[in-house]
């Protein structure tokens, strides 16, 4: 199987353009709890931002630092999510899809072309768009999508860890570590939690 060119994506290799493009990433597809986020975005040529890139490569000094500076410069941008009960519903990649078809709906700005993280589309969109492969490290609309989406989704965190304290939220953000299954299996699963996932699953029916 031919492996995918990672190089930088540029300009020429995107159709359309002259149109107004928006970046999108998801964040949150791997937790045991919470809702999935995704954001969208459209940066302002004239306001370049530097040290834009995939989120999981920044600190989260940086990246909350960048996320204010994304939300002062772009054109536009917004961030949506879909819930745990969805993510039980659809399975994570649908409801991945539906969060990034919210933030692109959710755009004071519409855009009339996507470029989206990954290598499946939202079927969906209405506009033109392109997925790409790690695009959070590719092209710097991604990137910003990639850090509002992470930023709003660890913030989703901090709140949850200040209701729930024993569960350790604040550290470990819902993924499954041994912290999570360790304080899953001795306080249980929260209502926040997503029942499909396996872990979760598994501890619901030991509960029962």
């Amino acid at each position: 199987m031919k492996k995918p060119n990672l190089a930088p994506l540029t300009a020429d290799e995107i159709p359309y353009q002259g149109l107004l493009l928006a970046g999108v990433d998801e964040a949150g597809r791997g937790p045991l709890i919470g809702s999935v986020a995704a954001a969208a975005v459209i940066l302002d040529p004239n306001q370049p931002i530097i040290g834009l890139d995939d989120s999981k490569k920044l600190t989260e000094k940086k990246r909350e630092a960048l996320a204010i500076e994304i939300k002062q410069k772009s054109l536009a941008w917004a961030v949506a999510e879909a819930s745990a009960a969805e993510i039980d519903t659809l399975n994570i990649l649908q409801a991945s899809f539906l969060a990034m078809q919210r933030a692109i709906d959710a755009l004071p700005t519409a855009a009339e072309f996507v470029l989206v993280d990954g290598n499946r589309l939202p079927k969906s969109l209405q506009q033109p768009a392109l997925a790409v492969v790690k695009g959070d490290a590719r092209h710097p609309a991604i990137a910003a999508a990639s850090i509002l989406a992470k930023v709003y989704r660890d913030a989703q965190m901090l709140a949850l860890d200040k209701h729930y304290p024993n569960y350790g939220f604040a550290k470990h953000k819902g993924y499954p570590t041994a912290a999570h299954f360790a304080a899953l299996k001795e306080h249980g699963a929260l209502a926040e939690h997503r029942r499909s996932f396996a872990p979760v699953k598994k501890q619901l029916e030991l509960d029962a």
